[in-house]
């Protein structure tokens, strides 16, 4: 097989994809560039994180996950500790591995990178070893999501059931008490309606709270909000657009490369980006330094 050869995993759900002229544009992208691109659609109940393992095994440039953060997390856990590098083509809504790494988000900008740019370990992380390339969560997320899908099973939109989702785990507020602790010893115990894990270290100030300055920090960003009150919650949210939230008031904060969270379920809901998995307790976080190769813009 020709180095100038990337195979393509599409999402067909992919917000981009709406009327079947994307997979033939984005074959004639990568055409320009004198690359062949392979495609192989992804339809609901497929497995794409074993149609990625599949595809690994025939030599390419890149596998490229096209769609948003859930097909790239699965994409990328077929790819940990490979040396085929992940190329991205940003489909989704929100796309957050795709922006914290500059990546463009236009289709033929994103292609470029891929065919000319250069290729870059960055950081991965694991629950009990589902791997996720953003975040993981417990509590209030979770059942967000959960209440977003049930809502759109009733037939709402994405946006719409998530609004009515919120609005209802919030007047329930599930808290959990969960004991984590870190390979160094550190030990907290705490009632808490969201342990946040991100993969690196998220901004949580001012407008571009939610971000990443680095992937390759090696570390996991752990967040663990104290608020147990929808208000208090409410005022989090506005000390960290103004500037005001600070560690220790509001939430604890740790930098960690192992931690393991323990709780009286027996088992609990956990967001992987943006997957919700019931997961026996404990469960092990684990940094994984490097692990995932992916095609970003040259340096300049």
């Amino acid at each position: 097989m020709s180095s100038r050869h990337v195979v393509l995993i599409l999402n067909h759900s992919a917000g981009a994809e709406k009327d079947g002229k994307l997979p033939r544009e984005i074959q004639q992208s990568f055409a320009e560039h004198a690359i062949q691109a392979e495609i192989r659609l992804v339809n609901d109940g497929d497995d794409i994180t074993d149609i990625a393992r599949d595809a690994a095994k025939t030599p390419c440039m890149a596998i490229v996950a096209c769609g948003g953060d859930g097909t790239v997390n699965a994409v990328a856990s077929a790819l940990i500790g490979q040396d085929t590098p992940l190329g991205v083509l940003p489909l989704g809504t929100l796309n957050h591995f795709a922006k914290d790494l500059k990546l463009p988000l236009e289709v033929n900008e994103a292609v470029a990178v891929i065919a000319n740019g250069s290729t870059m370990a960055v950081d991965a992380a694991e629950v009990n070893g589902r791997v996720f390339v953003n975040n993981s969560s417990l509590g209030l997320y979770p059942h967000m999501v959960r209440g977003r899908e049930q809502e759109q099973r009733l037939g709402r939109g994405k946006w719409t059931g998530l609004f009515w989702a919120t609005m209802a785990v919030m007047r329930r507020l599930p808290v959990l008490t969960i004991s984590i602790k870190s390979e160094d010893g550190t030990k907290l115990v705490r009632r808490t309606p969201l342990l946040f894990i991100g993969n690196n270290a998220y901004q949580m100030h001012g407008f571009e709270i939610g971000s990443r300055e680095s992937l390759t920090d090696g570390k996991l960003a752990v967040y663990v909000v104290h608020h147990d009150k929808p208000a208090s919650l409410l005022r989090m949210g506005v000390e960290a657009l103004t500037g005001n939230l600070k560690n220790g008031r509001g939430f604890d904060f740790l930098s960690v490369s192992e931690l393991r969270v323990e709780s009286n379920h027996p088992a609990v809901q956990v967001a992987t980006d943006g997957e919700v998995t019931k997961m026996k307790l404990p469960l092990v976080y684990r940094i994984l330094p490097r692990a995932l190769k992916v095609r970003v813009p040259a340096a300049d």
